[in-house]
């Protein structure tokens, strides 16, 4: 099988990159660090254990980082898919932290439960409660 370019890292803009940090801190237990000015003051944030060389730990895991929102953005937000435990409780998360739930979860057959959102950024993003084998 031929070796595939795995994801590894992924970003998103930050209006206010407190309150991004505080949100995904809150929701989701991920540890952000924010950089100086000296790095664009760009936020990484730790999404996953990661091991002594910084990579996760954990196979198929990825951290990842928010850089600063600017008029020259163009507004093309990824999407990202986020495993969680309990999808309500995390919509209830969500929704207490100042994000925007889009819908009911639906049932993705083989997958799981699956619900879009609207962070404190504007950025869309999704809730997937694997079904668990």
């Amino acid at each position: 099988m031929k070796t595939m370019n795995p994801v590894v890292h992924f970003e998103m803009p930050a209006q206010d990159r407190k309150r991004m940090a505080d949100f995904y801190s809150k929701v989701f237990g991920w540890q952000a660090q924010l950089l100086g000015e000296e790095m664009g003051n760009y936020v990484t944030v730790t999404t996953t254990e990661t091991g002594k060389d910084g990579r996760p730990t954990a196979p198929g895991s990825i951290n990842g980082g928010f850089y600063p929102l600017t008029q020259s953005t163009q507004g093309q937000y990824p999407s990202i898919v986020i495993a969680v435990g309990d999808i309500r409780e995390s919509m209830q998360k969500v929704a207490s932290e100042g994000g925007k739930i889009i819908g009911e979860p639906t049932d993705i057959p083989g997958i799981g439960k699956y619900v879009s959102f609207i962070d404190t950024e504007g950025n869309r993003c999704s809730l997937l409660q694997p079904i668990m084998a």
